[in-house]
Order: C-alpha cells, then structure tokens, then sequence
C-alpha cells in the first residue's frame, strides 16, 4: 500500500479546500454551518470489481465481491469540514459467518465558495468470485481505495450540502450542473490466487453532472443526482479508456434540531470493451441517518475565530 498517496490526497485537500462562510442569506437554502451537527447512521457499502479477461479466445467475466460488512457510524460536521467514521459490529446477522472480513470507511469533504473536494479512503478484506453460477472464496484478498474528487457546483441557488449531509436545508426547489474531476488509486492484494501478483489501479474521470433537490414541504425533501463522464484506466501499466456512471438519491426530513435521512449512491467506472483486460470498479453506499444540531462550546468557537482571523478560513 502506498501511503504517500494518503498523505498527498489528505492534506492537499485539507489545505486547498478551507471554506469561507458567505455572510449573505441565501433564501433557497438555510445554512446550519455555525452549529455542530453530530449524526449515528447505519451504512451497507461495497468496493465491487469485475474482471473481464481474454480465455481461448473468448471473453470470460469474473465478478470479485468483497463479504458484506453492514456498519455503524458518527459523524460530525462544523464550518468546513465534514468527518465519518464506521465499524462493522458483530451483531448484525450479515457479519456474524464474515469472522475474518474487514471493512474500515473514511470520508471527509472540504468546501471553499463553490468549489467542494472529497476524499474516499476504503479497506476490505474478504471476497468470493462467481463466474456462471460457480463461486469460490477469497477470504485473504484485500483491496485498498483512496481517492476522491473535485467539484464545482454553477448555480448559487441549490445546496450540494442538503444533499450530502445536512449542514444546509434547501428552502426551494433548485439544480444545478456541477463537473467533477475524480482520482482514485486502488491496490489489489490477490493473496489466495496462485501465481498472482498485488495490482496498482489509477482512474482518471471527468464528469459532467446534474442534482436537483426537490423541497415537497418545509420539512421534508428529495434530492436526485445523475454523472456520466470518461477518463482513463492504468492497470500496471496499462492503460484504457473508461466511462463514469453516478447515480444519486436521497430522501430527508429536517427540523432546526432535529433531521434524519436515507440515500442511496453510486459510483461505477465501466472500462472499455475493448481492452484486452478490464477490471469494472463499483462503489455502492446505502444511508440511513438521524441527527441532532447544537451551538459550539464557546472553546471551540474561540479557537476557530482565533484560526479564521490568522489564516482567513
């Protein structure tokens, strides 16, 4: 696993991506970013691959699946920065026969005017293979994602973060297009293949997109989300053309105080038919999530004002 890439993604989006909180009411969205928002939430996530590859001629497909990992998580959300962390605990049913998979989630977005950056760090271990009815088990295979993406969203009038989490509340209906550029390194440690050796991915997407958040009453909203792009694939060296497929939808209900959510996401790089050797990479993210908003402890507030008038946040 290569950490300089942890520590290149992390902090270059730390460091390029402090927000700035706009002192203007906006009056198609009400902004919660002076208050700390914590949330538990359920989440049932996968990194999900399939491996087309060439076999006496013909085109064979391998689907590689990592054990399913249902988790629990905390998030907390003020001023610029978002953070998640989850776990899978034992009694879930579906984790109870996956005693030596592992999945561990990390991810945090940084906003600065209307630009927003997103950082994805993912580690599972744990799959099994189907091809035409037959599976076999990979219970040491791992793979390892970091990555993220960059964002601009046009139109001043829609809230990305009604979207995503619920530092804002969209008060009228409003889209806009928002381009994103997306990078994302994955390591595959086949260690139960024979003869096999670890394998370095890179994508590079661009990805156009629209999201609309439909507000159907005060209090309760439908968010929507479509990206379709290309980019490029580097597998070891070899290097394909890819497409990009997002797909996004959320349903929320939202008080001053309290809020809660379900969203379902994915993200899906499709190589090119006509590589010799594709590997397809599916990102899928169920949410389910309650909240509650509070005022920052006067500590906190004085420290961040003390950094916003130093640094300019």
């Amino acid at each position: 696993m290569n950490f300089k890439l942890i520590y290149i993604v992390f902090f270059g989006s730390v460091f390029g991506c402090f927000a700035q909180n706009d002192s203007l009411q906006n009056p198609y969205f009400k902004s919660y970013t002076d208050k700390i928002t914590t949330s538990v939430y359920y989440l049932d996530t996968s990194n999900n691959f399939q491996l087309g590859f060439n076999s006496q001629g013909q085109k064979k497909y391998i689907d590689l699946n990592p054990n399913r990992q249902e988790q629990l998580g905390i998030a907390l959300s003020y001023q610029f920065v978002d953070v998640s962390f989850g776990f899978s605990p034992k009694f879930f049913d579906v984790n109870k026969d996956n005693s030596d998979s592992k999945l561990f989630s990390f991810n945090t977005r940084f906003y600065y005017k209307k630009w927003m950056q997103s950082f994805t760090f993912i580690n599972q271990k744990g799959f099994y293979a189907s091809e035409e009815g037959f599976t076999v088990e990979f219970p040491r295979m791992r793979t390892t994602k970091i990555g993220g993406s960059t964002s601009y969203i046009f139109n001043d009038k829609f809230s990305y973060k009604a979207l995503v989490n619920q530092n804002e509340w969209q008060t009228k209906s409003s889209g806009s297009f928002i381009p994103s550029f997306s990078f994302y390194y994955t390591n595959l440690d086949l260690n139960d293949v024979p003869n096999s050796s670890n394998g370095d991915i890179y994508v590079f997407s661009l990805a156009p997109s629209y999201f609309y958040n439909f507000v159907i009453s005060d209090r309760i909203l439908i968010g929507t989300g479509i990206a379709f792009g290309a980019g490029i694939n580097d597998i070891d060296g070899e290097t394909s053309a890819l497409y990009q497929l997002d797909l996004h939808l959320k349903l929320a209900y939202n008080t001053d105080r309290f809020f809660g959510y379900a969203s379902l996401n994915t993200v899906n790089f499709i190589q090119n038919d006509t590589s010799a050797e594709r590997l397809n990479d599916n990102i899928s993210t169920f949410n389910l999530s309650i909240g509650y908003r509070f005022d920052p402890p006067k500590k906190v507030k004085e420290v961040y004002d003390k950094v916003n008038q130093k640094i300019g946040l």
